[in-house]
């Protein structure tokens, strides 16, 4: 497995939601179609958030990752 390399990350650990989905499709907005958005996330419900908006916007989730709690998301945007 590489290593994904983000172009920009949110960090949006301590925040519950539904902040985490709406900073993120904030960040996607002012990103470049192609680039990489890693969103790191405390909030439990991201892990089903988070996928819910990228399917319904058309982005991919590149790879999720979870160690001690703490939840990364590795996001292209379309």
């Amino acid at each position: 497995m590489s290593e994904i390399k983000p172009d920009q990350t949110l960090d949006t650990k301590g925040m519950n939601c539904p902040m985490p989905v709406l900073k993120t499709k904030k960040a996607l907005d002012s990103i470049e179609a192609g680039q990489v958005l890693e969103v790191v996330t405390t909030d439990p419900g991201s892990k089903s958030d988070i996928p819910a908006l990228l399917d319904r916007l058309g982005h991919e989730l590149l790879e999720t990752r979870e160690d001690g709690g703490v939840i990364s998301f590795f996001i292209k945007k379309k």
